[in-house]
């Protein structure tokens, strides 16, 4: 049997070879790219590849503005359009929108298309979806923003000692860091936030704001514009195991808006400033605990005599009068031995509270140790002082009588020096207050005398 081969015309073999290059070249770029397109000099598609193409079918997309698939930006327009090259050009990136409404970071290779007049007739190019690179390169910057915020709260706060000092040094940092006009850390203390370090420009009715903004903040940070002008922000800054506290951030008037990063990276702040909070809470505690007696509550020796030495050198700059009370527990010993030290502690708190009592907010009140006190009355003159002892020395009678046994008769002696000349030390009014207290303890006690 003969085989016979039938002719292959020129015209067959060229369409066969326009076939398999046409093929090839799908292959490549289905390859290479996610998107292929070609505009016209109105920038419509005349062309898209693959069908679908983004959830778009190509149907849809024929004779449609490319531009049209831009996503806007906050400003409202798209920050550029790659289907509108001026020349060749690769590695530009936008983002486009989805027939799903979601959002996709294409990377374009583009060339602008030419008539034979050299006028631009259109565009052809291709895309690479690189929305999860665009992603991880947004979390990496985000990232190394909180690091550089961090490190600039960091940087500003290790020189200070005490915790209070390095609220405001990170306060004072965080401002160049967010563009913000001001910024403020509060804490509560006793149920009220109040703040404890700010800086910047100030703002009204920042602590009002704040009480507001803390009821509606649930974990994140929370925006608003004041009086329709300041950007502001609000975020937690929690102290672990203590009382709430409070990161507050601002523009200046009319300032532009705190975007996604940046109300993160406010978040951070307010998560680390926390941690220094609870610092400061607990360095106030020890404070606290320092200055005071611990039976009492009333100020220590120490804490006294240092307040005391502030008072008079501002008395004396102001001219004015004041007076100390130094007074002494009568027969406390006596309860001690007889019913216990319990009892005797119970006695010393109670004569504590009828001291607490008798003073302004402005005075002081302090136990010195053991059955002995003292209390200095801001601006009194002698006659006001002698009257509040006088008063001191009749109330003592009904407020320690069930603090001791029937036969011991718990009373106070009390000594009195006012301060009339501006030379004289906290040294040499300590010891005229306490010879006239022991004055009285001569004469039988529950009396009160006044220093010579």
């Amino acid at each position: 049997m003969t085989l016979q081969f039938l002719p292959v015309s020129a015209d067959t073999a060229l369409r066969a070879a326009l076939l398999d290059s046409r093929q090839r070249w799908r292959d490549f770029v289905a390859m290479a790219a996610d998107f292929a397109w070609e505009t016209d000099g109105e920038g419509r598609f005349t062309f898209v590849y693959p069908d679908p193409v983004l959830g778009w079918a190509a149907a849809d997309l024929l004779g449609r503005s490319a531009e049209d698939l831009l996503a806007e930006t906050a400003t409202g327009k798209p920050a550029f359009s790659p289907f509108r090259p001026l020349d060749q050009g690769r590695g530009a990136r936008a983002w486009l929108r989805r027939a799903d409404g979601e959002l996709t970071c294409l990377s374009f290779a583009a060339v602008p298309l030419f008539d034979q007049a050299g006028r631009v007739s259109g565009a052809r190019g291709v895309a690479r979806d690189v929305t999860e690179e665009e992603k991880r390169s947004a979390c990496l910057a985000a990232a190394l923003r909180r690091e550089a915020l961090i490190d600039a709260i960091l940087q500003e706060a290790r020189t200070e000692i005490l915790a209070r000092d390095m609220l405001r040094a990170a306060v004072r940092a965080m401002l160049p860091a967010l563009g913000a006009a001001g910024a403020a850390v509060l804490a509560e203390r006793n149920g009220a936030l109040s703040p404890v370090a700010r800086d910047g420009e100030p703002l009204e009715g920042m602590v009002g704001l704040a009480a507001r903004m803390a009821r509606q903040l649930a974990s994140g940070p929370l925006t608003e514009r004041i009086g329709g002008r300041v950007p502001l922000v609000a975020a937690p800054a929690c102290q672990p195991g203590g009382e709430r506290g409070l990161l507050l951030v601002w523009r200046a008037s009319d300032g532009r808006s705190w975007d996604e990063e940046e109300l993160a990276l406010v978040g951070a702040a307010g998560d680390f400033l926390g941690l220094i909070l609870a610092q400061d809470t607990m360095q106030a505690e020890m404070l606290r605990q320092a200055r005071t007696d611990p039976l009492t509550g009333l100020l220590n020796r120490r804490a006294f005599l240092e307040e005391l030495e502030r008072r008079l050198d501002r008395l004396a700059h102001e001219r004015r009068p004041g007076a100390l009370l130094f007074v002494d527990l009568d027969n406390l010993k006596q309860v001690n031995d007889r019913l216990g030290h319990e009892v005797g502690d119970a006695a010393i708190r109670a004569t504590a509270e009828l001291l607490r009592a008798a003073v302004r907010p402005t005075d002081l009140v302090a136990r010195l140790g053991g059955d002995e006190f003292a209390l200095w009355l801001d601006g009194a003159d002698l006659a006001t002082a002698v009257a509040r002892a006088e008063r001191l020395v009749a109330d003592a009678r009904l407020a320690l009588a069930h603090t001791a046994p029937p036969q011991v008769t718990l009373s106070l002696s009390i000594g009195i020096a006012a301060r009339t000349n501006a030379e004289e030390s906290v040294g040499h009014l300590l010891m005229r207050a306490d010879s006239a207290m022991y004055a009285v303890k001569r004469e039988g006690k529950a009396g009160w005398s006044v220093a010579t």
